[in-house]
């Protein structure tokens, strides 16, 4: 399932990073500590291949250990006031607060792994 998580993230970064001049700034919302060698480890393994594969093309940013809910949802406006371009949500219980930042943000690329909503700047 990871590999096919990182093959969309990767095909959407792809599509994104030829749109923009400077380096796409990206950001992940993690649930658990990079350190906890499961989901979060995994999904941090997958942007370090994406700074690996697009290199100068892209800046990446995580904020992990990030409670579902509201707390959420002011990571990613936290994210987007500081110039992220895309926002990566990376557990289920994010859907409903990343569809909502991502209505609020219409110029703001959002994936969310395993949701089912999408939006014209939401993809899952």
């Amino acid at each position: 399932m990871i590999k096919k998580l990182l093959a969309a993230g990767a095909l959407a970064l792809s599509v994104a990073t030829t749109a923009y001049a400077e380096p796409l700034k990206v950001g992940f919302v993690y649930v658990g500590p990079i350190g906890d060698h499961g989901w979060t480890y995994s999904h941090d393994l997958g942007r370090q291949l994406v700074e690996e594969t697009f290199g100068d093309r892209v800046e990446t940013t995580y904020v992990e250990s990030v409670p579902e809910g509201p707390d959420a949802a002011r990571v990613m406006r936290t994210m987007i006031s500081n110039g992220v371009d895309m926002i990566f949500t990376t557990s289920f219980g994010y859907m409903e607060s990343t569809v909502k930042v991502a209505k609020e943000n219409p110029d703001i690329l959002f994936e969310h792994a395993t949701g089912y909503k999408t939006g014209d700047n939401l993809a899952v």
